[in-house]
């Protein structure tokens, strides 16, 4: 029976440079089991990469790798270095690829116990690597990222962002069923309906790391500029910067402080970040928008919610689900009738 450690030891005889020996962990901050931190031992030296194997299902698995040289092509954002990529390996293992192990801490583990400064600078930094990647990469419609012929493209394009957008939502709801949530299906949508209304029916499609969080950054609390790469780009959109823009506002800051100074501090911070690269002019229609995209992305997370949970007390799933709730009730509250 295939184990991670057999599967890992077979990519580094196909792929990897001499070793002595290796250990290997998975990362923190919430990542797949997929996904593995590697030490090999050489010569008396010790150096570290990741593997990430393809999981389960029907997943567009190759658009990941090539991402990252996309991505560092045309930005500055800091992402890791592809080192080997396998689409059909030799061995008996899923398709993998191999990166350089950037170093940092995952922010995930350590935002809420930062340092107010720690934590503007944080902010600042997320803000300029949004901004940079909605001023340099466009696409002509609105629809998830996928590989063909080793070209970007845009799969299941739609031209109407309102359209793309319901579309999306209604898949969170769907994926309720089943969880502590479901009950609130119906309420939910019930009131998005009518605030589709609002959300704008055209504008530039930009690439939009649709699982940007703590969870997938790593950084270094010291540096001027302390985000050190960006993890995870399996999830990546064609998508209006301003759904980006309130996805991150809601996981970097409304989900996780109650103080408002807080809050509006963090946030003017951001804001100010993102427009050293794009214009944005946040009072025009954003703020109206905000809560409804906010809200889309929490349920994104309710659908998730057993799975993140799965291996948490009693006590702290009761919590999480507790805050959930009382994060889709202020939700709905600010969503115009």
């Amino acid at each position: 029976m295939s184990t991670p450690e057999s599967d890992i030891a077979a990519v580094l005889r196909e792929s990897g440079p001499d070793h002595d020996g290796f250990t290997f962990q998975t990362p923190g901050g919430g990542h797949q089991s997929d996904v593995y931190i590697v030490t090999m031992a050489h010569g008396g030296e010790e150096y570290e990469v990741v593997v990430k194997f393809k999981p389960e299902g029907n997943i567009p698995f190759e658009v990941e790798p090539r991402l990252h040289e996309y991505v560092a092509d045309r930005t500055d954002v800091p992402v890791p270095r592809i080192l080997v990529f396998k689409q059909e390996p030799e061995a008996d293992v899923p398709p993998y690829f191999v990166t350089e192990r950037v170093h940092g801490r995952n922010l995930a583990e350590e935002f809420a116990t930062l340092t107010e400064d720690e934590r503007q600078r944080v902010m600042t930094q997320a803000g300029r690597v949004l901004g940079d990647m909605h001023s340099e990469i466009g696409f002509e419609a609105f629809g998830r990222l996928d590989l063909h012929n080793d070209r970007i493209i845009v799969r299941d394009w739609m031209g109407s962002w309102r359209d793309y957008f319901e579309q999306l939502t209604r898949a969170h709801l769907t994926r309720l069923d089943g969880t502590p949530f479901e009950n609130l299906t119906t309420r939910a949508r019930d009131r998005i309906e009518p605030a589709l209304d609002i959300v704008p029916d055209d504008g530039i499609p930009r690439l939009v790391h649709d699982d940007f969080r703590p969870a997938n950054l790593l950084f270094e609390p010291d540096d001027q500029r302390p985000i050190t790469a960006v993890l995870d780009w399996q999830d990546v959109l064609a998508a209006l910067p301003e759904y980006n823009l309130a996805q991150t506002e809601f996981l970097f800051i409304d989900s996780s402080f109650d103080d408002p100074h807080v809050k509006e501090t963090l946030r003017q911070r951001f804001h100010t970040g993102y427009r050293e690269f794009r214009p944005m002019d946040f009072a025009q229609g954003y703020e109206e928008r905000r809560p409804l995209y906010q809200l889309s992305t929490l349920l994104w997370r309710m659908a998730g919610f057993d799975a993140v949970f799965a291996d948490e007390s009693g006590l702290a799933t009761a919590r999480a689900e507790a805050q959930y709730r009382e994060q889709f009730e202020r939700l709905i509250d600010a969503l115009p009738t």
